[in-house]
């Protein structure tokens, strides 16, 4: 066949998650004026009138992918499931109010088995007062599909998105970072171990946190619930999923900006710092880069700095700066380094 012949044929790991998206959308034009915001947030914002939007997000969870049964119980999978849509919803400083779940499942799985799916979404709609309104359940030729839609309502006037931070504002993050990424590494080794000795018992007890922070994450209504009590709106959010980097590089290219991080500011857990020792891996590295720490990165205006700086949960770990001056890390040590994004890639070949 020529060349002229040949059909272009473009990986997608070329593009990664983010990339693939803008390409397969950015052709797409509002055609409603209801809709405020669409692709490219944590959340849709659409006007359905009064004084609050309307907030939509879907995440999907893939077998083999996002989780593995190995050590995943189902009934932990049904609720981070739920956990980490709900995520997105307060991320743009929502509240979630409602749910569909729908799933695809391959004849491995039995209904016992899906009972304890669902008691896990059960826990986290009671814990997280939101309403399950539907759904789909559909067949699979393999493993196990998982994909939730939440739906939630903000003030109009408390909106936050990814675009707003301007240069001054303080960079802050709810909540402790890298300890999720250490629980699955943990995890991984256990499995390879038991794979190599199946008499062998895992003991995870003394890592309780760590393994927890990766199966039972919590989303933070709580801060949400503290800037409506305090009258403060960030001027740019997002959750992270993904890796604090990533989610740094995420708020900077929407809102043109660049970002200083200081290292002492970055909180990372005792019990994630002594893994990541024990592991041979550098703290910081695993607090940027790892992933489903399902905290809230934020930034503020300056003059909002005594709302959050005495708060035990709030950590301001940096400053926004021009975009000319970069993503950059100012180490403990004293030196200044850019900040690469190397956190989760859905496309990533060793995920398959």
């Amino acid at each position: 066949m020529s060349e002229e012949g040949k059909v272009k044929r473009t990986d997608v790991n070329a593009l990664g998650e983010f990339g693939l998206i803008d390409h397969l959308t950015r052709s797409f034009k509002k055609q409603n004026p209801s809709t405020i915001y669409g692709v490219g947030d944590d959340a849709a914002v659409i006007d359905t009138g009064g004084d609050q939007y309307t907030l939509v997000s879907t995440d999907a969870l893939v077998e083999g992918i996002h989780f593995d049964l190995m050590y995943t119980p189902l009934k932990h999978l049904g609720y981070k499931a739920v956990v980490v849509n709900l995520s997105d919803i307060y991320a743009m400083n929502g509240l979630p109010k409602q749910i569909t779940v729908s799933i695809a499942l391959s004849n491995r799985f039995s209904v016992e088995a899906l009972e304890e799916l669902y008691s896990g979404i059960y826990q986290a709609c009671k814990f997280y007062n939101v309403d399950l309104v539907g759904g789909d359940t559909t067949s699979s030729p393999k493993g196990l599909y998982i994909s939730v839609t939440a739906i939630g309502q903000v003030d109009k006037d408390k909106v936050a998105y990814r675009n707003g931070a301007k240069v001054g504002d303080l960079m802050c993050v709810s909540g402790n970072v890298g300890a999720a990424y250490l629980g699955l590494q943990l995890l991984e080794r256990e499995k390879q171990v038991y794979l190599a000795d199946p008499n062998f018992q895992p003991e995870l007890e003394e890592h309780k946190f760590l393994v927890e922070r990766l199966l039972k994450p919590e989303a933070r209504r709580d801060m949400v619930n503290f800037f409506s009590k305090n009258g403060l709106v960030p001027t740019s959010m997002i959750d992270i999923s993904d890796g604090l980097a990533s989610e740094i590089f995420h708020i900077c290219k929407q809102s043109d900006v660049g970002a200083f991080v200081e290292e002492s500011g970055v909180p990372i857990h005792p019990d994630a710092q002594m893994q990541a020792i024990n592991f041979k891996m550098d703290p910081i590295t695993c607090a940027l880069s790892g992933g489903e720490d399902y905290e809230l990165l934020f930034t503020i205006d300056p003059k909002d700095v005594d709302k959050v700086k005495y708060l035990p949960d709030i950590y301001i770990m940096g400053e926004i700066v021009p975009k000319s001056e970069g993503v950059k890390l100012h180490t403990k040590g004293g030196n200044i380094h850019p900040i690469k994004a190397q956190g989760w890639r859905h496309f990533n070949p060793e995920n398959n």
